[in-house]
């Protein structure tokens, strides 16, 4: 059976293994997340199982989404997430996924979305090269020439220049599961996750 599970970001901190070697691990709340809807491709042309996550009062989401969950015999839920599996059959409508559905020295893949940082110039976003400070240049921080009079004449739209900075998907691949507290549903992951702290972050099990 594929694993899959929905979680919260708690924080960094470091944990001993047994050979007594440090390593840091990111705390995620993981679960548990109620089966709220099992697709086929039959139905709905591909196979998936839709999650819950994070129990809220019901005046807090909106009424189809209310409705969809009453549907499946579940409260109401802030979160709805699909995850597309082989083995979707294998789930069943109302069944919790816990932590313990992960061991220790599992691979996973987490995907969170990445703190978010404002606008931001050419030099913090794409990691450029500030202008010269002699001959007479004042333009220390601004993005450099852009183009040419002639071909192509002018700015393509992957031109890398200020903007809108974090707050994207990401998704970092291959991590380790360094331990499993399953009474308190705590998955400890060796190293950094994308997102903040209280961040929504899907763990699923790795695709390499």
């Amino acid at each position: 059976m594929k694993k899959a599970i929905l979680g919260t970001k708690v924080g960094m901190t470091q944990m001993f293994r047994e050979d007594g070697t440090m390593i840091p691990v990111t705390v995620v709340l993981a679960g548990p997340c109620p089966v709220v809807q099992v697709k086929n491709k039959e139905r709905d042309g591909y196979e998936a199982v839709q999650v819950a996550f994070k129990p809220v009062r019901e005046k807090l989401i909106t009424k189809p989404q209310l409705g969809h969950l009453k549907k499946a015999g579940v409260g109401a839920y802030r979160y709805v997430r699909e995850f597309k599996l082989d083995d979707a059959a294998s789930y069943e409508v109302g069944s919790e996924i816990k932590a313990d559905v992960f061991a220790n020295g599992d691979r996973v893949d987490v995907v969170g979305v990445s703190k978010g940082k404002g606008f931001a110039g050419n030099i913090k976003r794409w990691n450029q090269a500030r202008g010269r400070k002699t001959h007479g240049s004042h333009s220390y921080r601004v993005a450099g020439s852009m183009g040419a009079c002639t071909y192509p004449g002018e700015v393509f739209k992957t031109k890398h220049l200020p903007g809108h900075m974090g707050f994207e998907r990401v998704s970092v691949q291959n991590l380790e599961v360094a331990r499993v507290d399953a009474a308190r549903n705590l998955l400890l992951i060796k190293g950094a996750i994308p997102g903040a702290k209280g961040g929504l972050v899907m763990v699923k099990e790795t695709v390499k």
